[in-house]
């Protein structure tokens, strides 16, 4: 498509390790749903490693066929850092030390006690005329320009530091930009998501069959991952399309049922976090196979202090007699990985902290460990609430590695909570 006729882009990711397997690419995904919020439509999305001729014919093609380009990665003091070079040598601006970022960076390295290296000096070389993009976690500053009809923005690779610039640097730019160019804007796009755990996503799929007519402007989109499936609904941001858009949406939450624990930004630890302040219950967790992948996910969350005492790791059979007092016989008769051992580890936990719900997981991760009747991946949660509310639920994870094991029993274990403080709340 030619840029002249429409509002399309294009993200160009820079690094090697990009295209060796040593990191992925997830800066295009918010990107893109910025753009489509603008009513530019990503059309291609390139990766390039840090070899300046490849990454100069790159963009010169990007600046060919879409009219808004931005770049990440390349910006750091490293010799194969070479994404102002690339800019400056594809539009022929030549690249000018500004002093307003070498004092940015120079105050921002002071914040943390150091002085800028030689090397970081290179970081302050902007293409001429281009306007600097503040960085406000890291010390490599960004930068914007227009090139022969197409706007062009360069940021760090860093996805904490890239996006509040895009946010605050870019899009305002592009927004100032938009309006003088002789090019109408699609609509805007909107998009909904829900979150949903504990089922497959063939099962979202089949319970969603048919919640979105032929022909609608909005597109459904299912998406699995390790811990969760997420269903995305994306629409025009017009009146009649926000409307059609929310109420598939209200639809798609009441087929769904109770398997949906959020929405937007929501994480399984937020919405616990949440329903755990809201009825004022404190929460202690004992954790063997997720190794305190529980505790680092409660805790990621702001606030969590006031309802998280104490995270337990009982890795051994002795850690768990020791720690969290659960029977050495409840261990020989049983087995560490068993619905009685998840079971005392959570009424442990709760009794010895004082707290209002104590959470237990137990399990095999492998890739060793296991026997012919406790295969790899058989986890047990336990929750106990006091006297007659306890409750153990026994999982199996099939084909899966030590790594999404443990991130499936500790997303299991937060889910089998959730909806026992739901029902807390209903009772």
């Amino acid at each position: 498509m030619n840029k002249s006729n429409a509002w399309t882009a294009e993200t160009v990711a820079i690094g090697s390790e990009l295209l060796l397997g040593g990191r992925l690419d997830t800066n295009s995904l918010f990107i893109a749903g910025c753009l489509a919020a603008s009513g530019i439509e990503l059309r291609y999305k390139t990766t390039v490693g840090d070899d300046l001729s490849d990454m100069v014919t790159v963009l010169k093609a990007a600046a060919r066929r879409v009219r808004v380009v931005i770049i990440t990665g390349g910006l750091g003091p490293t010799v194969d850092d070479l994404t102002r070079e690339a800019v400056a040598q594809a539009t022929g601006h030549r690249l000018v030390r500004r002093k307003a970022a070498l004092d940015e960076m120079t105050a921002r390295l002071a914040q943390w006690g150091r002085t800028p290296t030689t090397s970081q000096f290179r970081q302050a070389r902007i293409p001429s005329g281009a306007d600097i993009l503040s960085n406000p976690v890291g010390t490599a500053p960004g930068f914007a320009l227009v090139w022969n009809g197409t706007f062009v923005a360069a940021l760090p690779g860093v996805p904490r530091e890239m996006e509040p610039m895009l946010r605050e640097g870019v899009l305002p730019r592009l927004h100032a930009w938009m309006p003088t160019q002789k090019v109408r804007p699609a609509t805007p796009m909107i998009r909904r998501v829900l979150h949903t755990s504990g089922v497959p996503e063939s099962v979202v799929d089949q319970k969603l069959a048919g919640l979105v007519p032929q022909h609608s402007s909005v597109q459904l989109g299912i998406y699995a991952s390790p811990m969760e499936v997420m269903v995305s609904l994306t629409g025009p941001a017009d009146a009649p399309g926000t409307v059609a858009l929310e109420r598939l949406c209200e639809e798609a939450n009441a087929k769904l049922g109770d398997i949906v624990y959020g929405q937007e930004a929501d994480t399984m630890e937020s919405v616990v976090g949440r329903l755990l302040t809201d009825q004022r219950m404190t929460l202690a967790v004992a954790e063997s196979c997720t190794g305190g992948l529980i505790g680092h996910r409660l805790t990621q969350v702001p606030g969590s202090s006031s309802y998280v005492d104490r995270i337990v790791v009982c890795y051994s059979n002795r850690a768990k007699i020791e720690l969290v007092g659960v029977p050495e016989d409840l261990i020989d008769r049983h087995g560490a990985v068993s619905a009685e051992v998840a079971a005392a580890m959570a009424r442990g936990i709760r009794e010895r902290s004082g707290v209002s719900v104590g959470l237990s997981v137990t399990g095999i991760a492998g890739p060793g460990g296991a026997t012919e009747t406790k295969p790899v991946g058989l986890v047990y949660v336990g929750l106990d609430g006091g006297p007659g509310k306890a409750m153990t639920k026994e999982f199996r994870f099939h084909g899966a590695d030590r790594s999404v094991i443990k991130q499936r029993a500790s997303q299991a274990a937060l889910d089998l909570l959730r909806r026992w403080l739901i029902q807390h709340r209903l009772a």
